[in-house]
């Protein structure tokens, strides 16, 4: 099979597959953030089975993928495949959001929301913070290196506790699982699962987060205003 041929039949797949009102729903919904099957199941009103079913078509589509979550091993979380190229042009424009700051927020405060934070900076005048649930002594030197390699500027950055930075009025943006599955269900926040690069260590890991984190910010930031 040609190169040609595999992509149309790719396209066929994919343009089926969002042909159902309920998948259309779950990636209308992965636009701005990640989510477990039941958060799905819960917001989008399907039954369990029923969506189990929808995500499996969604995922032979190349449309979404599925990966374990970082802090609580029984959970996972659904995601879309962002680079699939039929996507590009199907997904719908991000809704305005308004909120007084966005703030970052992962675990140790050391390096995916200090990277996040960064790229913010270098994409929007919406004020910004971040913070960890267990903040670390220091900003992870590979984070460090990693925003240098990329342009990026950390400055003279400091972990800090969440509850010492977050208050009404700002968007809370968990990029880190075991943050989401920590912090109170009632505190409303969008959820990106992405992988921790401090467990690889590698400089290679850390760029994979970079490229992650500012695929979404391009798509998010132009989305979000200040009251």
């Amino acid at each position: 099979m040609s190169t040609e041929q595999s992509t149309f039949e790719g396209r066929v797949r994919a343009h089926a597959a969002l042909g159902d009102p309920v998948r259309l729903a779950v990636v209308d919904r992965l636009v701005l953030a990640d989510a477990s099957s039941s958060e799905l199941a819960e917001q989008l009103d399907v039954a369990g089975n029923l969506l189990a079913h929808h995500l499996n078509v969604l995922q032979a589509a190349g449309l979404i993928r599925r990966r374990r979550s970082d802090g609580d091993a029984r959970r996972g979380y659904v995601q879309l495949v962002r680079d699939a190229p039929v996507l590009r042009d199907l997904l719908p424009p991000v809704h305005t959001l308004t909120a007084r700051r966005v703030v970052f927020v992962c675990t140790h405060n050391s390096a995916r929301s200090q990277l996040a934070g960064a790229l913010w900076r270098r994409r929007s005048r919406v004020p910004m913070a971040s913070g960890g649930t267990h903040p670390a002594a220091r900003v992870n030197p590979e984070a460090v290196a990693a925003a240098r390699r990329h342009g990026l500027r950390l400055g003279r950055a400091t972990p800090r506790h969440v509850g010492d930075v977050v208050t009404d009025g700002d968007l809370v943006v968990a990029v880190c699982d075991q943050v989401h599955e920590e912090l109170p269900a009632n505190r409303p926040r969008l959820h990106w699962s992405i992988p921790d690069p401090s467990r690889v260590g590698t400089p290679d890991a850390f760029d994979d987060v970079v490229e992650a984190l500012s695929e979404r910010i391009a798509r998010f930031a132009p989305a979000v205003r200040t009251p």
